[in-house]
């Protein structure tokens, strides 16, 4: 067995706990939050987040009623400010690019202790929580199960019961970062939340990469059982004089996106086109899903937007929605689901995204028929028929 190193000597690992901003005093700082489980941190070093990649630099060092420091070290509760206002999430991971990074998958491998009043099945959605990560995850493979009390060996054990141990493969909806227990014990730990309750607690062995996932899957046993109408889409965008589209309007919260939504749906209505509007606020995202967990009813009512958008798409409309506080990976499934119909994405204010998942970024604050007339410039063209179909 090799020692372990001690934990300031580690690859850092700096689950982000919050993002505070302060506006008192003209205060424009932005601080990362949470503790450092292992490694050092000094100001000036380059460090990135993950799973989002974004990266930038240390600036301070902060911390309430303290002296200026330069570092800090594991086990350390603290927060940093950055050279650059990137915008990252609650459960990022922080980590310095000339260091080890940990995985970024949506697979792994892992041994799990199961206490759970039911038992761990396939395809059913539970809570993943890694340090400050959670997400919706399922169990994708059982490959060996040792009952705990009896130590005995059970193969082909279609689930895991109370108090068995079991190597089994878990699979989450997007993607996570966590290393492997023996490299990074802090990250290579999980526990799972089935129905508020812990009910099991694991150890990650290994990464499992491969292509597809469990969205890949369900939008491909969708299309098989998908029966199409005999009317195709350009005979509808022919009939309607426009493409169908999907427009999800995002960007933070209270800063009028729904009423640009609905000036944009009436100023399309006026001019001809098939169009509707569907607006999801943060309470609908979080309620009524069919179970009380928040992270869990927020994916499932993202997945019914975009089945929704797909149904209606594939009509021949143009459905216009806005939605606050989603990430790359949200919106990436958004338009996963609306495939084949086209997605676009206008993004007002402050951008969450990458660069490349948004085809127009408007200001906040321009004037509600100004940002309109900005996005139906870019809107329009993109919605005229294919010039085999148009009249």
């Amino acid at each position: 067995f090799k020692k372990a190193a001690p934990k300031s000597e580690q690859p850092l690992r700096f689950p982000v706990q919050d993002i505070y901003k302060f506006t008192d005093k003209k205060d424009d700082r932005r601080i990362v939050a949470g503790r450092i489980e292992t490694g050092t941190v000094h100001k000036g070093e380059e460090v990135v987040f993950l799973p989002s990649g974004k990266k930038s630099r240390i600036t301070n060092v902060e911390g309430f009623n303290i002296p200026p420091t330069e570092k800090a070290f594991s086990g350390q509760s603290t927060g940093f400010t950055l050279d650059t206002q990137i915008y990252i999430r609650p459960g990022e991971l922080m980590c310095k690019t000339a260091e080890k990074l940990p995985h970024v998958s949506t697979k792994f491998k892992a041994n799990v202790f199961w206490m759970g009043k039911q038992p761990l099945v396939k395809n059913k959605n539970y809570k993943l929580k890694i340090a400050t990560q959670q997400v919706p995850v399922v169990l994708s493979e059982i490959i060996s199960v040792l009952d705990a009390s009896e130590l005995s060996s059970i193969g082909n054990k279609p689930q895991v019961d109370r108090h068995d141990v079991a190597e089994c493969v878990f699979e989450t909806l997007k993607p996570v970062a966590f290393d492997e227990v023996t490299n990074v014990s802090e990250t290579g730990r999980f526990v799972i939340v089935d129905n508020y309750e812990i009910s099991g607690g694991g150890i990650i062995l290994v990464p499992v990469f491969e292509e597809g996932g469990v969205l890949s899957r369900h939008i491909q046993e969708r299309e098989v059982a998908w029966e199409r109408s005999d009317i195709t889409p350009g005979k509808r965008a022919d009939r309607y004089q426009h493409k169908s589209a999907f427009v999800i309007l995002t960007g933070p919260s209270g800063i009028g996106k729904k009423d640009i939504a609905k000036r944009l749906e009436e100023r399309l209505f006026k001019v001809g086109k098939f169009v509707y509007f569907l607006g999801v606020s943060n309470d609908v995202l979080y309620q009524g899903a069919g179970t009380n967990d928040k992270t869990l009813n927020r994916v499932q009512h993202i997945q019914q937007l975009g089945e929704t958008a797909h149904v209606l798409t594939d009509a021949g409309f143009v459905l216009i929605t806005s939605i606050s506080g989603i990430d790359d990976y949200e919106l990436k499934m958004l338009k996963s689901l609306n495939r084949p119909s086209q997605s676009f994405v206008v993004n007002v204010g402050e951008s969450a995204f990458s660069a490349d998942s948004v085809d127009l970024q408007v200001n906040a604050g321009e004037g509600l028929d100004k940002t309109v007339e900005t996005i139906l410039n870019k809107l329009l063209p993109a919605m005229l028929p294919d010039p085999e179909y148009a009249i």
